[in-house]
């Protein structure tokens, strides 16, 4: 055993712990890809072939590793159960299976006893993998195509799982519900399985090209997490209903890139800090297909959420924040399962002091212990197996001080016509001076004001530009309009007080009426509801601006003038004026009680929208939904599981502020729960792609546009 190193990392000064390097083992054969195993307060890992070393790794431990003996073969898996009282361990290899009771076996080895377990499998093949059922009764056994259901106290197959076509790398026991058991293979699928009865309940689809190495089960979402040999993660939704549906799925290899360009980083300086590690044949490798080969998912584990002191002042994680630890074969990654981002990464390359800067297995703590945990690491090339001690705390600390030391020149520039909330970040007292300047120069200007007249006093000089006629048509007010009945329609609708939005209602999800807004198919470029939520405007691609009942009934009224399609709309809050702006690029003021255009601006730019607060959505082709907080300048949350590929598809939140809808290119729309990154309903009943969405600022209604030009009513 090799004495323990350390390697700080140093940012501005300030000397930051992130990760030490407690032991060093060295074996007599290779130990590379083999299941390791970590507890609160030990770690058991394969040692010289087919001993089994227990390593005590805590605060102060008392006795030297335990070494146990009783298997003819190598190794190749190794788990520990989910109780304390006893702590058992299982290994396997070729020939054996053992259940270890380590208080039993610690006991034996001080009395100069040799340790021995109970043989609960006999010759099952090459395992890749071991687990303990959540009481500690049964061990699931992944040998070769299949999963064996092993007794924990005595040598009885339980139950024999067959359907995968490669050998499977991974099982674990589902702890909510009873009998059930998911498992990945090489065969690049998962299955579900009652391991009581040994039926196959599901089985997906191929999901990639490479093998999937790795799976966790998230308890608190009802999730499974998928990792494969190429650096792609799936994550599943198992709630009742859902269908075993994908959540999201995450390309490791972009989301790195997308970390290191936070902090101004090329690709070509990460490979610099990797040190471009070589293999065999990769030696003229650019540093993009260098990483690319490189990113085995080889352990998925829940990382605690780290901690923050006075000290920290630029680190605060994100407040409920859930977390993950991602092992790969070069560095652990900390990814965030709100929006899925990467909020730390430790590459060994980076550490010289390291013993292995390339792993071949990893295992990590579940919990972390005075915000310390610990990962269990085997080499890929040298017969060495490594202990670290990592602070999360520590290295999302530095992370951020690097962000912000490379971001500061970055801003964010949000107009907004509505007042702040106190807490925004927009809301400073230099922002508030400015503007109290600005007022006092205008109020103090106003009585010595030079009439409004040409520099050059000769109208025939063609170059003072006032020759011409005053290019005022395109701002000048329509003072021909008739006053009709609705006038009085509109006051007396305005005198009715808007009723406070249900916030306990269900999303609106059931269909109750469905009009075509045209003649012949028009696509619907935007919709919106009005202020009391009783009227809603629909723009279309055909130029022109109809103004329905919020119910959908009755003869909506209609606006024309525009030259281009109609691309956004929106009300006053008096409801008394409607905007639109249009491909034509102009923006037209209307009055809802006349159908022509009171207010003709041009501009090649659209109007911001009313709302101004601190979280805002964002939706793009190909990267699903975002959502923003402007006080950390950060995505928040992804949500995903529409089709959103050519169309763009709109995006609305509901009053409460608890739903999200969002348009899909598969004929339906899809309604989101502010809390889950996957869909709660999903609306069919459409002809065409939905491309608007829009809910009733009064009341429980939500609508939907299509493509081909029909709206679409839904309510609770």
């Amino acid at each position: 055993m090799e004495s323990p190193m350390d390697r700080c990392f140093a940012e501005e000064g300030n000397s930051l712990d992130i990760v030490l390097e407690k032991q060093v083992f060295r074996s007599k054969v290779l130990e590379s890809h083999v299941q390791l195993a970590c507890s609160s307060q030990y770690c058991a890992f394969p040692l010289n072939g087919n001993e089994l070393c227990i390593c005590n790794i805590g605060i102060n431990p008392v006795h030297q590793p335990l070494h146990l003996i009783g298997h003819h073969h190598s190794i190749t898996a190794v788990s520990f159960g989910n109780k304390m009282n006893p702590l058992l361990v299982c290994s396997a290899s070729r020939d054996y299976v053992i259940v270890w009771n380590l208080d039993e076996c610690t006991k034996k080895a001080l009395q100069g006893i040799t340790p021995c377990g109970i043989v609960i499998g006999t010759l099952l093949g090459i395992v890749l993998y071991v687990r303990f059922s959540p009481d500690d009764q049964t061990v699931a056994v992944c040998a070769g195509n299949q999963i064996y259901i092993l007794n924990a106290k005595n040598e009885a197959v339980l139950a024999e799982l067959e359907g995968h076509l490669a050998p499977v790398t991974a099982a674990e026991f589902c702890t909510w519900e009873k009998n059930m058991l998911i498992s990945v293979s090489e065969d690049r699928s998962f299955k579900v399985w009652n391991c009581c009865t040994g039926v196959l309940m599901y089985q997906s689809a191929v999901l990639t090209a490479f093998p999937l190495l790795s799976l966790f089960i998230d308890e608190e979402k009802k999730q499974i997490i998928t990792g494969c040999a190429d650096g792609q993660l799936w994550i599943f939704s198992l709630i009742s209903g859902h269908n075993y549906r994908c959540v999201v799925h995450i390309n490791l290899k972009k989301e790195i890139k997308r970390f290191y360009s936070k902090t101004g980083k090329s690709l070509q300086q990460l490979g610099e800090i990797q040190n471009n590690f070589k293999l065999s044949g990769l030696n003229d490798m650019r540093v993009e297909e260098t990483v690319e080969t490189s990113l085995r998912i080889l352990r998925i584990e829940h990382c605690d959420q780290p901690t923050h002191t006075d000290k920290e002042e630029n680190f605060s994680p994100a407040v409920n924040a859930r977390y993950l630890w991602i092992g790969s074969s070069t560095g652990l990654f900390i990814i965030n399962l709100a929006n899925f981002e990467i909020e730390a990464a430790l590459h060994y390359k980076d550490y010289s002091d390291l013993s292995i800067q390339f792993a071949g297995s990893c295992a990590l703590t579940r919990k972390a212990v005075d915000g310390k945990v610990l990962c269990l690491l085997t080499s890929t090339f040298e017969n060495v197996i490594a202990l670290l001690e990592i602070s999360p705390t520590a290295l999302m600390r530095a992370q951020k001080n690097e962000f912000l030391l490379y971001g500061k020149e970055k801003c964010l520039l949000v107009i907004a016509s509505c007042s702040l909330l106190p807490n925004s970040p927009l809301n400073t007292q230099s922002l508030k001076k400015s503007s109290s300047k600005l007022t006092n120069k205008k109020t103090l200007g106003t009585k010595g004001t030079m009439k409004d007249q040409p520099l050059v006093f000769h109208n025939k000089i063609k170059s003072s530009g006032y020759t011409s006629a005053p290019q005022m048509i395109m701002f000048s007010p329509n003072t021909k309009m008739k006053k009709t009945n609705k006038v009085l329609e509109w006051k007396s609708s305005c005198k009715r007080k808007n009723k406070e939005y249900p916030l306990e209602n269900f999303p609106p999800t059931k269909s109750e009426r469905q009009i075509s807004v045209a003649g012949k198919p028009t696509s619907i470029s935007c919709i919106q509801y009005s202020g009391d939520g009783e009227q809603l405007a629909c723009g279309l691609a055909d130029k022109s601006l109809l103004v329905f009942n919020s119910n959908l009934t009755g003869t909506p009224s209609v606006f024309s003038g525009h030259d281009g399609a109609i691309n956004s709309v929106g009300w006053s809050h008096n409801k008394k004026w409607l905007v639109s702006a249009s491909e034509d690029r102009t923006v037209r003021i209307w009055s809802v009680c006349n159908t022509e255009p009171v207010l003709l601006l041009g501009s090649a730019f659209s109007t911001q929208q009313p709302e101004a607060y601190n979280l805002f959505m964002t939706t793009a082709i190909g990267d699903g939904i975002k959502l923003w907080d402007l006080r950390t300048l950060r995505c928040e949350r992804r949500f995903e599981g529409h089709i959103n590929r050519c169309h763009p598809c709109g995006i609305a939140v509901s009053p409460c502020g608890r739903f999200i809808a969002s348009g899909s290119e598969d004929k339906c729309a899809y309604v989101y729960e502010m809390h889950s990154s996957t869909f709660s309903h999903k609306l069919t009943g459409h002809t065409e792609s939905v491309i608007n969405v829009a809910f009733n600022p009064a009341s429980a209604q939500l609508t939907t546009a299509t493509l081909d030009g029909k709206l679409q009513l839904f309510l609770p």
